[in-house]
């Protein structure tokens, strides 16, 4: 997907909207992409032949134009007098009087095709049909909770800073300047907003107080069983939500590296680490070449927070299910594996490897662990975990806690956290 342009990248050019505007911009864009599927079929449905592919504009602007007719307050009406207004903006006004007809139509027919659509999996759960099998295959019994909760709104987390507050003081100081929001039950550092607001307008965010972090994001730190003195590397950090959890947790580790083979995104690291007034080695670099940046020293945690498909983030990340293609996976789960094992010759004897992924698939989850671990004689799989999308109201993402043990032991699986 990395050629391919994402809504948070588009997004950022129109900064030279007004703050309302953007929000407006923002909230059509994720809606539009979250219904993707739905919306094309129905557009598919209302025109007598398929838009050539030199309209993909105009296709864009019809969907916009159904987006609002079904989604949002605004008066029928106004949504297709603006869809139809907008063509001349765009300079396609040849196809005012095709607007007019197809939203029209909609509003006559929707009916008729909310019963049709009950056959079309695809529209129905506006996902693609490879992602829909994959995640029916994996999870038989709960594929329609993970749909549904990827087509829902991401709620906002916050991580408090525990080198500044804590979570009841931080509470206390939403709860004093009229925020709503709660404490997660499994996330020690979390709060959940009841209603998402901007990050600068919280109390203390700039002052390095709180931070944006889902809480299924989390729970990946504690998993590495910190401790004063390690040396620890966190093996691909940007956008630095867990290189920070993690210092925030133990400022008293020897060492921190954080690497990242995008340097633009490495910049996001600096960053967020600066705003919160903590440091770590930074290294632009790809974790899997390790003769290109390793001192030889071994690490006594690796966090390999790795690169996947991310649909567990589909909801915060509704350009997904329009980007991703199926074949995209095999080149994940490449990646994945290749970081693993150039990663695993680095970390001590008694030291712990978590692997982490954002994503839903056993394939790129329990396969890829079961397959490594299958290989090596010195690896104990100590504790796994899959949070499945929603599950808590937390994103997708699963867990593997690796120990290392001397060569001799045998190695042994336990189905719980250590």
């Amino acid at each position: 997907m990395r050629d391919r342009v994402t809504l948070e990248r588009a997004l950022a050019q129109a900064a030279e909207l007004g703050e309302r505007d953007r929000r407006l911009l923002a909230a059509v864009s994720y809606g539009c992409l979250r219904w993707h599927q739905r919306l094309q079929w129905q557009l598919s449905q209302l025109l007598s032949r398929p838009l050539a592919r030199k309209d993909a504009e105009l296709g864009a602007l019809l969907r916009v134009g159904l987006f609002e007719l079904q989604f949002t307050r605004i008066p029928d009406h106004a949504a297709v007098s603006a869809c139809v207004d907008a063509c001349a903006v765009l300079k396609l006004g040849r196809a005012r009087g095709l607007a007019n007809a197809v939203l029209r139509r909609f509003l006559r027919e929707r009916e008729q095709l909310e019963t049709r659509m009950q056959e079309q999996p695809a529209a129905l759960y506006s996902h693609p049909p490879w992602l829909i099998d994959a995640l029916r295959r994996d999870w038989p019994a709960t594929w329609r909770d993970i749909l549904a909760a990827n087509n829902s709104q991401a709620p906002m987390w916050l991580r408090v800073n525990r080198l500044r507050t804590d979570r009841d003081g931080y509470l206390a100081r939403l709860a004093a300047a009229d925020i709503a929001a709660e404490p997660s039950a499994e996330a020690p550092d979390a709060l959940l907003l009841t209603n998402p607001m901007p990050s600068a307008s919280l109390p203390g965010f700039a002052a390095g107080e709180v931070s944006v972090q889902d809480a299924g994001a989390q729970l990946a730190v504690p998993y590495l069983r910190l401790a004063p003195g390690l040396r620890v590397l966190d093996a691909c950090a940007a956008p630095g939500g867990k290189t920070a959890h993690i210092l925030e947790s133990c400022p008293e580790l020897a060492e921190l590296w954080a690497l990242d083979r995008d340097a633009e995104r490495l910049a996001t690291v600096a960053e967020n680490l600066q705003r919160l007034e903590i440091s770590a080695k930074l290294l632009n670099a790809d974790a899997a070449d390790v003769d290109a940046w390793w001192d030889g020293r071994e690490f006594d945690r690796i966090l390999v927070d790795a690169p996947c498909s991310a649909l567990g983030v589909i909801r915060r990340h509704p350009d997904i299910k329009v980007l991703r293609r199926h074949s995209d996976l095999a080149e994940s789960v490449r990646q994945q594996a290749a970081l693993l094992t150039a990663l695993w010759p680095l970390l001590a004897p008694g030291g712990r490897l978590v692997y982490v992924t954002c994503t839903v698939l056993e394939r790129e989850n329990g396969q890829q662990i079961e397959r490594f671990a299958a290989a090596r004689s010195d690896l104990r799989v100590a504790a796994t975990r899959q949070l499945q999308t929603g599950e808590a109201n937390m994103d997708g993402f699963y867990y593997a806690c690796l120990d290392k043990q001397p060569e001799q032991q045998t190695p042994r699986v336990s189905s719980r956290p250590q």
